[in-house]
């Protein structure tokens, strides 16, 4: 098996066929690439698709993040609850609020924020103005618990869904579990805006707010102005808006969502099927209660003891062609800003420390074919044999 060369398996790539380009270009070859009708098509086939009231298109979901805070008044002196284990943008969200993150540690069998630990967290604490939950790899939390701690404590749930697309808990999705949602449409994200993000929320005041505060706090849009150009601005706002040709772009590949998605689902399970011999590997089941993920990826996690070298085994498939991420490289708490600011120190966060450490994250996405997932998984479990220290 190693003799052959080795296969080029990227862990993610998006697709970018000539309908896009075409929707693209007819927006090139208009006249208005800001504020335009085709922003507003796509915050409606969003919404339309994530069973929300509303959709609100912003430059990055971490500028929705973070709009999504400011908005609701959280300042300096407040906390806001954040995994753990999350990319950083969660935790400076609350920080460019000028706020402190309040870090949770995680589930073991899903990486999502515990529940009892955020009570615990909660417990004696003032001024936590918000709970940001991630679905980690796109597998809703324990939404039940985490809205009623929440409540308890006078705090609103904000979802990070950056890459819990499609995702379900119950017959309701990912984004419209709290007060509003945020999603990415980063390159390696389910579906790509090139860049861009967007909210979701059912509150008719909140959308109507975070549409105007999106861009300046103008009073009126474009399309509301009697005289262009007259406007008056009655908030502090951002410039965090989405363009027409990023919209074009999001649009187009909304056209393949369903096809991608099943393929994510079918990559996942024979993957993980393919890696179930593997006992000393932890593999993440795609649901849990009624949770059902978006399949963003598989993560793979190695011995806490560290008896696998993650950096060998890394090492190891890409020299073999095979495309691998890590989500995420550290517990967040013991990242150089946070550690140094706050006095983080290593084992305060054991879960999400194990899952810093050791994680290792595979690709399901729709590039991948039926010989390629035999190929990851043989290349895998020789990487994990030669990485045994």
């Amino acid at each position: 098996m190693n003799d052959t060369p080795p296969r080029q398996i990227a862990f993610a790539r998006p697709f970018l066929d000539d309908t896009l380009r075409s929707s693209v270009l007819r927006v090139l070859s208009g006249t208005t690439l800001v504020h335009g009708p085709v922003t507003h098509e796509f915050e409606q086939r969003f919404a339309a698709r994530a069973f929300a009231k509303h959709a609100i298109t912003v430059s990055s979901c971490t500028a929705g993040m973070h709009l999504g805070l400011f908005v609701q008044g959280v300042e300096a002196g407040d906390r806001v609850a954040v995994p753990a284990i999350t990319h950083v943008a969660t935790a400076h969200a609350a920080r460019f609020c000028g706020a402190d993150p309040l870090f949770v540690d995680v589930e073991p069998d899903t990486g999502n924020m515990d529940a009892a630990a955020l009570s615990g967290a909660l417990t004696g604490q003032d001024r936590v103005k918000a709970v940001i939950i991630v679905h980690f790899l796109g597998l809703p939390c324990d939404m039940d618990a985490i809205n009623a701690t929440a409540a308890k404590a006078g705090a609103f749930v904000m979802e990070d869904c950056a890459i819990a697309l499609d995702a379900t808990y119950g017959n309701r999705k990912a984004g419209t579990l709290g007060r509003l949602g945020c999603f990415s449409f980063y390159p390696t994200k389910h579906m790509t805006t090139i860049e861009g993000g967007m909210i979701t929320t059912d509150d008719d005041a909140l959308a109507a707010t975070l549409r105007a505060r999106r861009a300046f706090g103008y009073d009126k849009g474009l399309g509301e102005r009697t005289r262009p150009g007259v406007y008056d601005v009655n908030a502090l706002g951002y410039n965090y808006r989405m363009n027409e040709v990023e919209a074009a772009v999001g649009l187009a590949q909304m056209e393949h969502l369903d096809a991608w998605q099943q393929a994510r689902a079918l990559n996942h399970a024979a993957l993980r099927r393919g890696l179930a011999a593997l006992d000393e590997v932890t593999v993440f089941a795609p649901e849990k209660g009624n949770a059902r993920s978006s399949h963003f990826c598989l993560n793979a996690v190695l011995p806490r003891d560290g008896s696998i070298s993650r950096d060998l085994v890394i090492d190891r498939l890409k020299a073999r062609g095979v495309g691998t991420s890590v989500h995420y490289p550290k517990a967040l708490p013991l990242m150089a800003y946070y550690r140094e600011r706050y006095g983080y120190k290593p084992g305060q966060f054991p879960v999400s420390e194990w899952l810093g450490d050791q994680s290792i994250s595979l690709p399901v996405g729709p590039h991948i074919g039926p010989g390629d997932i035999d190929y990851i998984v043989g290349e895998f479990k020789e990487a994990v044999r030669r990485g045994r220290r």
